[in-house]
């Protein structure tokens, strides 16, 4: 998946919880949400302000990350993300590990919270090993495929909002101590957006994946995600 795990710069200041439209409120009840983007995207922030105003309609919510979510997945988590002295990560051990702490966290987690009507937020899922592992490593598409089949057993998300925003300003918003993947270079990383812009073209009628202009200020881009939420769910 992703290098996914982003250590963003969060401004000290965030807006307060910002209201969302009754029609929407009903609409996201029990759904599966998905937040990810290239690192920098401003993605983090932006979760943390939409699960707030989750939680002030009064809905209820089950946030789960990627790499982690539960025991196991945060000790996978510690092996993918932290830097090795000794000896390179394999790209396709690095997949698969994504894949088993996927697999672990759809199971324990994000399965029965959906059974329970809750709403489902991760922070980054399986879009997120399309476009590092995939568009950006290499790996062809059908190998992620299977690994994904047997790692989610039919636990897909209802929509994936895809923060896009240039590899500059992205630069810009990354926290100086970088992760194992978020330090792997800006060519790398034009890849990754790439990546996740083939997703977004590969669903012209924005059922699946849902492109979220992110390069406006905190409540520019929180009124694009209720916009791209709104198309998608208020309108069946």
């Amino acid at each position: 998946m992703s290098a996914q795990s982003t250590i963003e710069a969060v401004p000290v200041m965030t807006p307060p919880p910002q209201e969302l439209p009754q029609a929407l409120q009903t609409a996201l009840r029990g759904k599966f949400l998905v937040f990810d983007g290239p690192d920098g995207s401003g993605k983090s922030t932006q979760l943390s302000m939409f699960i707030d105003a989750v939680r002030k309609a009064g809905i209820e919510v089950a946030e789960v990350r990627e790499p982690g979510g539960t025991e196991v997945g945060e000790k996978i988590r510690d092996a993918l993300l932290g830097h090795l002295n000794r000896e390179t990560m394999s790209l396709r051990c690095e997949m698969l590990l994504y894949m088993a702490s996927r697999a672990q966290l759809c199971e324990q987690v994000i399965a029965p919270a959906l059974q329970a009507g809750k709403l489902v937020i991760a922070d980054r899922f399986v879009s997120s090993t399309y476009a590092y592992q995939g568009t950006a490593g290499g790996i062809p598409i059908q190998e992620i495929d299977a690994a994904a089949q047997i790692a989610m057993q039919g636990t897909q998300p209802d929509a994936t909002l895809i923060f896009d925003v240039d590899q500059d300003t992205a630069a810009s918003r990354l926290n100086p101590l970088l992760d194992r993947m978020e330090a792997k270079g800006a060519a790398f990383h034009a890849k990754v957006r790439k990546g996740y812009q083939d997703l977004i073209a590969s669903d012209p009628d924005a059922e699946r994946y849902l492109r979220v202009d992110a390069t406006g200020s905190q409540i520019d881009v929180f009124t694009n995600i209720i916009e791209v939420l709104t198309a998608r769910f208020c309108s069946l």
